[in-house]
């Protein structure tokens, strides 16, 4: 797989996160789409994380690629204190914000959900989905 323009951006912001003893991120680098540990779900579902740990200006930040088999949700619906970008890269998925509605995605398409908001997302094609999710919440918030 090609990691897209998105991963790349991503990278910029990025140092060595994905070690626990290094969780502040000064350093910029790239991923290797390869490279990434690979963690695989009872819905046929896989997930690479890419980063995670502390910028330099303090925020905490996590990111990882999904791989969303047709007909699954990674997860219910759910909210949390963390503010997140999901960038659909490929399949088709209808995001769930909190009053319940539906809203159709695609490839290129992007969603921002804010801290404590339920939402959720489903893969209505027909094909897995992929998209990269960015977190980013204050240092002293779980996670």
């Amino acid at each position: 797989m090609k990691i897209s323009g998105c991963l790349l951006a991503l990278a910029v912001l990025a140092a060595p996160a994905i070690a626990t003893d290094q969780p502040t991120l000064t350093e910029s680098r790239t991923f290797k789409y390869s490279d990434l540990p690979v963690k695989k779900f009872d819905n046929g579902g896989e997930q690479r994380r890419i980063l995670a740990g502390t910028l330099a200006t303090g925020e905490f930040v996590e990111s990882h690629l999904t791989v969303l088999p047709a007909g699954q949700m990674p997860h219910p619906p759910h909210a949390h204190a963390n503010s997140e970008m999901v960038f659909i890269q490929t399949g088709n998925v209808e995001y769930i914000d909190a009053a319940g509605k539906h809203t159709p995605l695609g490839p290129g398409d992007i969603i921002f959900t804010a801290s404590n908001k339920l939402h959720g997302l489903i893969n209505v094609g027909k094909t897995p989905a992929t998209y990269i999710v960015v977190s980013i919440s204050k240092q002293d918030t779980p996670h």
